[in-house]
């Protein structure tokens, strides 16, 4: 009797601990495999798969992951990042399911469980994390928040959105040949650029108000052309939080005390090279044109300042190259 006992024991543990390492979990998603590890997100320490399976991104996750080769199942809307995409990348974006759109609020909380995801990773600022149900989603899985803050936070970010998805390989590799390149071209400018007291009109000033936006260290259209050397005098007057640390928005009226002391400028152009309104409204300006660094004829426009991954911000140390080049032409 005791040993008939025993085997039936033995039996039952034998067959708990095979549904506890292969069974699904309760929202219908196959069980991770490699068991759990706790993670340090934007809304807390959190218990996520030590290796997913299934993950769907959203925001600033959704480049950032389709780069390092995640096992995406599905992701929202990216519009902005298309232009910064590579073949590959692009037909990877358009493949996978869209469960959400380009704003938090549009996220389709039926598509997300529909997709079976055994992580979810959004990668919104903070202050949009408001605009989601996050209770609602972890019902379906793990969620980690993971949301920009500064812009050149990015290189921070991604990484950290890379290692919660388990493919911090594919990440580092694509690092490294970041650095590589930034470094070549550090070098190739280092007689040049690091000397020069740098101004930059970024894309998103309000004509209708009638002001500009200027860019600093750190900024969009700054922080990537820092790895190549370049310098970008001053600081905002107050900072206001995110981007508002390293940018501000003066009014045209202020273009000559802005950008007095700015031996050359640089500012934003859209991935096609056109203008953008914005940037326009202050090229267009007499004040503009009066500038010393404009009448020195050192103004230089870049491409792909909006690049947030390492692939996108190796097209923009590109364009900085080339937007840069004519100071080594003397």
């Amino acid at each position: 009797m005791r040993a008939g006992r025993s085997l039936r024991l033995l039996g039952a543990l034998a067959l708990s601990l095979t549904v506890a390492v292969t069974g699904c979990a309760s929202n219908g998603a196959p069980a991770a495999e490699g068991g759990t590890r706790v993670f340090a997100a934007d809304n807390g320490q959190i218990t996520i798969p030590a290796k997913p399976q299934r993950v769907v991104a959203t925001g600033y996750a959704v480049p950032a992951l389709i780069e390092a080769g995640a096992p995406l199942v599905g992701i929202s809307t990216w519009a902005r990042g298309i232009p910064l995409m590579s073949p590959q990348d692009k037909a990877t974006y358009d493949g996978l399911k869209k469960v959400a759109g380009e704003q938090a609020a549009e996220t389709n909380y039926e598509a997300i469980a529909n997709a079976k995801p055994d992580l979810i990773v959004i990668g919104v600022p903070a202050p949009v994390l408001k605009d989601i149900d996050v209770n609602r989603l972890k019902a379906v899985a793990p969620v980690v928040a993971i949301g920009p803050t500064v812009p050149s936070a990015w290189r921070d970010l991604s990484r950290r959105q890379a290692d919660a998805a388990g493919a911090l390989a594919n990440f580092d590799r694509t690092q490294a040949e970041y650095k590589a390149k930034a470094d070549q071209l550090a070098a190739k400018y280092k007689a040049v650029l690091p000397q020069l007291k740098l101004g930059h009109v970024g894309a998103y000033g309000e004509v209708a108000k009638g002001n500009f936006q200027r860019e600093f260290n750190g900024s969009w259209g700054t922080n990537i052309a820092q790895d190549a050397g370049a310098n970008y005098y001053g600081q905002v007057k107050k900072k206001g939080g995110g981007s508002k640390d390293v940018s501000e928005y003066p009014s045209i009226e202020e273009l000559p005390t802005a950008f007095a002391e700015a031996d050359a400028i640089t500012y934003s152009v859209k991935a096609d090279g056109s203008v953008p309104p914005a940037v326009q409204y202050v090229l267009d300006s007499p004040l503009w044109k009066n500038l010393p660094a404009v009448k020195a004829g050192k103004v230089y426009p870049f491409r792909y300042t909006e690049a947030a991954t390492y692939k996108g911000a190796m097209m923009t140390l590109d364009a900085v190259d080339k937007a840069f080049a004519p100071l080594l032409a003397k």
